[in-house]
């Protein structure tokens, strides 16, 4: 049994944020952190936009980035946590350049500021076209400092240790005790002992297959969470990210940033017609649940696998600049950004749901706490407004740190069973356990997509029921594996997301059900 005063499940920015500032303020106290890939891999770490921070007071205000939000947020949006998170944001950005950050400067000696879909002004900072990653790194540099942390990778969370588990009785209200966590390099399961528990697991897009996440996005925080009876909500509205490279194979596809639109990048039909004129005023600079929607009714209508991003009139050398990634990932497909216009499809990108949490991070489950993709905070409502996902993670995570600053629980007293694996009788099935995701995974594209219906979440629902069936048989003569808890967890995502589709009767931002009213179409006056 390991024992930590702090556990945090993930290594993303919100993670490793909350890591950093409480071992700095308690260098006594241990804190652990573990993330089942390799130290760095996370969604953070994919992140090429920015943070969307008020730095620029003469042309911005944080009353603009605040109704941006809102109106991105279609309505659903908690008022109050907004002004908190966008207020909070530049005092967290600056924390992040004191961490060795670094961010683009423009010719003037000041942040070089982009200007996303739905935001009214140039107010996103970035590192290139690689944010994420340059913040993941700064992060990870600070964390090997400081003597009070453990990082431990390709460490897999199980299952959180809550009342269930343990031989005394049940408390009115659910506590976390920590979580059994398989070591993937020994496969074993251990046990960790934490007098508090931070998950900062990311976010669900291998549920649908197509995405921009990386394949450890397999929603674990938030099915763990489930299981141990926490709130979730708002589940249905997954963001589906509107360009992303066009890939035949399905699976993680690359994203082209919605910077490159902010930059002046147009979207195309195949016969070259700016389909968004006829969409919205905004045209190509809409929030993402607009986009994808045209692009998706687009491609409904024509029959083509895919529309176009066309950057051949911007200036080729400025491009390069900005988005270097991207022009090298084009080239090395054979497209030449200069003369091709760039295939792209909507993918599944961002999960605007997910456990409830208060002001300070707290969730419904004492001594559990949540930051980043996997929380519900109130701040996105029902379609997230772009680059504010990374101000979220680092104003949460802050708040989760200052209250468990002034408040900690020890778990001493408690007494934890180890890990419980009588009954299994089988190694390895990892070509039915395949077999299950594809059908789960093809099962979400075709039935709980971009446009939903009542008949197709029915079908859905019915057709979830079977595999979950299936896996939970799996799962009780198994020898535990990542990838069958992976496979469990993405079947309690997609639960989630279908039984709260199916009780939305109205369509909000990100979700659009064909049955539902018929949302307003944002045409131009």
């Amino acid at each position: 049994m390991i024992i930590t005063d702090y556990l945090v499940i993930g290594s993303g920015v919100a993670g490793l944020t909350f890591a950093v500032k409480i071992a700095e303020k308690f260098p006594n106290k241990a804190v652990t952190i573990i993330t089942k890939g390799s130290e760095d891999e996370s969604n953070t770490k994919y992140a090429q936009g920015g943070v969307a921070v008020v730095l620029d007071k003469e042309k911005d205000s944080f009353q603009k980035h605040i109704q941006d939000t809102l109106i991105a947020g279609d309505g659903l949006c908690d008022r109050g946590i907004v002004e908190m998170v966008v207020n909070e944001g530049p005092k967290r950005f600056k924390e992040l350049i004191t961490w060795g950050a670094n961010f683009d400067i423009n010719t003037e000696g000041s942040f070089d500021l982009g200007k996303e879909g739905g935001h009214s002004e140039y107010r996103v900072v970035h590192h290139k076209d690689i944010t994420g990653y340059e913040i993941e790194r700064a992060l990870l540099q600070r964390i090997h400092q400081l003597k009070n942390t453990k990082l431990l990778p390709h460490h897999f969370s199980i299952d959180l240790i809550t009342e269930h588990q343990l031989k005394s009785k049940e408390r009115e209200q659910t506590r976390c005790y920590g979580a059994y966590v398989l070591n993937e390099k020994t496969e074993k399961v251990l046990t960790i002992k934490a007098n508090n528990t931070i998950l900062a697991s990311g976010g669900i897009g291998n549920v649908y297959g197509h995405t921009t996440n990386p394949i450890i996005a397999t929603g674990d925080g938030v099915a763990m969470a489930y299981r141990a009876k926490a709130v979730i909500k708002d589940m249905e509205f997954v963001q589906f990210h509107p360009t992303v490279l066009y890939n035949k194979e399905g699976g993680s596809s690359f994203l082209i940033s919605e910077a490159v639109r902010g930059f002046g990048a147009y979207l195309r039909d195949k016969k070259g017609n700016r389909f968004m004129l006829n969409y919205d005023v905004r045209v190509e600079l809409a929030s993402r649940d607009i986009v994808s929607q045209s692009i998706d009714k687009e491609l409904k209508e024509s029959g083509d696998p895919c529309v176009f991003l066309d950057c051949t009139h911007l200036d080729m050398i400025a491009f390069q600049k900005h988005f270097p990634t991207i022009y090298q990932k084009c080239k090395s497909l054979g497209i030449d950004v200069a003369k091709d216009w760039i295939p792209v499809v909507p993918a599944s990108h961002y999960l605007c749901g997910g456990i409830v949490v208060d002001k300070e991070g707290k969730t419904t489950i004492q001594n559990l706490f949540c930051c980043g993709e996997t929380s519900r905070t109130g701040l996105h409502g029902a379609n997230r407004l772009a680059s504010n996902s990374l101000l979220e993670a680092l104003v949460y995570a802050h708040n989760i740190f200052k209250y468990l600053s002034k408040n900690n629980f020890t778990s001493s007293y408690v007494e934890i069973p180890e890990w419980n694996a009588d009954g299994v009788l089988l190694n390895g099935e990892e070509l039915v356990i395949n077999l299950y995701l594809k059908e789960l995974q093809t099962l979400m594209r075709d039935y709980v997509g971009i446009v939903r219906s009542n008949t197709r979440l029915t079908i859905a629902k019915t057709k979830l029921e079977i595999i979950y069936n299936k896996v939970e048989n799996l799962y009780k003569i198994a020898k535990v594996t990542t990838a069958l808890c992976e496979l469990r967890n993405m079947i309690n995502v997609a639960h989630l997301i279908i039984n709260q589709s199916i009780e939305r009767k109205e369509n909000k931002g990100g979700f659009f059900n064909i049955d539902n009213t018929i949302k307003e179409v944002h045409k131009l006056v």
